[in-house]
């Protein structure tokens, strides 16, 4: 196919040819399903993992203390791990992507969570070899967060390169649905095991969720290699444009786009803190495991659907009105959430859970993979996404030790969770009032490069490409 299909200067379906148009929907489209696969294994594998944290790891990998609220902070320490690794992985994938292109890295990202999850499942306990356990199930949480530090940037870049004006925001978020479906999965395969004797969840039944995902690696292994690199990004490439350093370049032209989306990212906590703490609570307080797994079902089964509904909002009205209205709402709902999870009111749990993982939070979470790769030039863009999205995240993977640490074993006092929740969602709400909205702007206009003369100057004039 001729490089003389791609976007024009309007970037939108309408300016081009009726060729043109079915060329750039396949690509899009695959982009979207590629990204939406990936999304899922990365998250089935992180909240399968953040589960076992929450119900079995505390009993296998780790020595008894004599305190439950102790040997949970240790294993919730280990869920952390993996948020300390993000930042490093988005720096090394990042360069990467932004030099090699976006397919192959994706292709690595995903082979690393995938077969990191699996040995997970096939590791030692404590019982079996002391110390070592708990250290080689760091070492392989280490290795799931170098993966998951690139792989949903990397996704948003490539999709939204791939997608015209006017479906920029709901071809992205196709991987957002795709965590949400990962969540649905893990939940699901975590079922069975809540409902094994105690005996048989601890010896050998948590280990089958794990070996499983081998088959969601198998799929989206498949599906990714289909790919083809984004023409914008080829053309730079097979220019000999692209930077030799792209992390550094991008903290020189794009200074306040890096620090504004590392705050917006604190949008996630909302989704750690339900995930991981807001289970071991409510089991804590007498609520069945088994029932939380289905209120997080249910949730993120209806998160599919509306994620890339708010995402095509976003493109009729814009990423700030869509962004903000979700991070706000979710704000004030976390307090409703916690106070039935402490009253242990389940019907008002399923009803809050779901508003929040399928509205207000789907609405922020739907966003963010279009609305932060527009903010960057496509020779940053990948490293920029990557790092500035994973330096935001590093605060949401301890909160669950937070938390835990704040409630301590006063189930009553669950105010903490809640502000940590609130805080976080304020705080990126005050960012998202200050940052550049994007959705009409055409690719090639995307970003804030500057010249190599600006920059010795100390000049950042926003000039484009």
């Amino acid at each position: 196919m001729s490089t003389t299909i791609q976007q024009d200067t309007s970037g939108t379906l309408e300016s081009l040819t009726p060729e043109q148009q079915q060329y750039r929907m396949t690509r899009a489209k695959r982009a979207g399903w590629s990204a939406f696969l990936g999304g899922a294994l990365e998250y089935y594998d992180f909240f399968v993992y953040a589960t076992a944290a929450s119900l079995v790891f505390p009993h296998i990998f780790f020595p008894d203390t004599g305190s439950d609220a102790l040997t949970m902070v240790a294993s919730f320490g280990t869920l952390g791990v993996a948020y300390v690794a993000r930042p490093f992985g988005a720096i090394v994938f990042g360069h990467l992507g932004d030099r090699v292109g976006r397919k192959s890295i994706l292709l690595a990202t995903l082979l690393l969570m995938g077969v990191a999850t699996f040995l997970i499942g096939v590791l030692p306990t404590y019982q079996q070899v002391g110390l070592w356990a708990p250290i080689l199930l760091v070492v392989l949480r280490l290795a799931q967060g170098l993966s998951a530090g690139a792989e949903i940037a990397g996704a948003s870049a490539l999709s939204t390169e791939e997608a015209p004006v006017g479906l920029r925001g709901f071809f992205p978020s196709f991987s957002i649905s795709g965590i949400a479906a990962g969540i649905v999965l893990a939940s699901l395969a975590f079922l069975p095991i809540t409902a094994m004797d105690e005996a048989d969840r601890l010896s050998w039944g948590w280990r089958l969720p794990f070996l499983a995902s081998i088959l969601v690696l198998a799929v989206a292994w498949f599906v990714r290699r289909q790919l083809a690199e984004p023409e914008d990004f080829q053309e730079t490439k097979d220019a000999g444009e692209q930077e030799k350093a792209p992390f550094l370049v991008m903290l020189k032209t794009h200074p306040v786009q890096f620090v504004q989306i590392s705050i917006l990212s604190l949008q996630v906590v909302t989704n750690t803190l339900m995930q991981a703490f807001g289970l071991s609570y409510a089991t804590s307080v007498g609520i069945d495991s088994s029932t939380m797994l289905w209120v997080t079902i249910v949730g993120n089964i209806v998160a599919i659907f509306t994620t890339p509904a708010a995402a095509y909002l976003s493109d009729k009205i814009g990423r700030k009105p869509t962004f903000i209205a979700g991070t706000a709402t979710t704000a004030v709902m976390i307090w409703v959430y916690f106070n039935a999870i402490a009253t242990a009111n389940v019907a008002l749990i399923f009803v809050t859970s779901t508003i929040i993982l399928g509205v207000t939070y789907a609405m922020s979470n739907a966003v963010y993979p279009a609305w932060f790769s527009e903010l960057f030039n496509v020779k940053v863009r990948y490293s920029g996404v990557a790092v500035g999205l994973q330096v935001g995240i590093l605060v949401s993977g301890f909160t669950p030790m937070i938390a835990t640490a704040l409630v301590g074993d006063n189930y009553e006092n669950w105010g903490p969770a809640a502000w940590l929740v609130s805080g976080a969602t304020i705080l990126a709400t005050l960012v998202a009032l200050t940052t550049r909205e994007t959705y009409k702007t055409p690719l090639r206009e995307l970003g804030n490069p500057v010249s190599d003369a600006e920059l010795e100057a100390g000049l950042h004039h926003g000039s484009k490409r």
